[in-house]
C-alpha cells in the first residue's frame, strides 16, 4: 500500500508540474533557483514527502521527525519545484504545514488536518520557474 501511495504521489506531482502556468508563480518575478522544501507540524504518525529535485527528477522520503526540510540549487533545466506529504497512524486534528521557499521567498504553502482516521494529505502546489 505505500508504494502504491509513493507511486500516486510521483505520478501527481508530475502531472501538477506538467499543467501548471508559469505566468501565475512569476508575479514577482522570481529567478532564483534555491529551493527549500519545509515540513512542519504535530502530526505523529508515520509520513512520506514526494518532492521534485534539480531535473525534474522524483524522489520520495520517509520523514521520521518534524520540522523536516530539503534544499536544493535547481539545474537550468528543471521546470519546478514541488512537494507533497502524506501520512498515516496520526490522531485527528493533527496538522502538517508545507512550504515551498525560492530565493528564499515563500512561493507555496499549504496546511492539512488530519482526518479521523488519522490520514493527512499536504499539497502545496507546484512553483515553475520563469523561462
Amino acid at each position: 500500500m505505500k508504494s502504491i501511495l509513493k507511486t500516486l504521489a510521483i505520478v501527481m506531482t508530475l502531472a501538477f508540474t506538467a499543467v501548471s502556468c508559469s505566468s501565475d508563480d512569476d508575479k514577482d518575478g522570481n529567478n532564483s533557483r534555491d529551493v527549500k522544501y519545509e515540513v512542519t507540524g504535530s502530526f505523529s504518525g508515520q509520513m512520506d514527502a514526494v518532492y521534485m529535485e534539480s531535473g525534474d527528477a522524483g524522489q520520495s522520503v520517509d520523514i521520521t521527525k518534524l520540522p523536516w526540510t530539503k534544499e536544493f540549487t535547481a539545474s537550468a533545466g528543471t521546470t519546478g519545484a514541488s512537494v507533497q506529504v502524506s501520512g498515516h497512524g496520526g490522531v485527528v486534528d493533527q496538522t502538517l504545514t508545507v512550504k515551498i521557499y525560492v530565493g528564499g521567498k515563500v512561493e507555496k504553502e499549504t496546511t492539512a488536518i488530519a482526518k479521523s482516521d488519522g490520514t493527512i494529505v499536504a499539497i502545496p502546489g507546484t512553483f515553475i520557474f520563469p523561462q
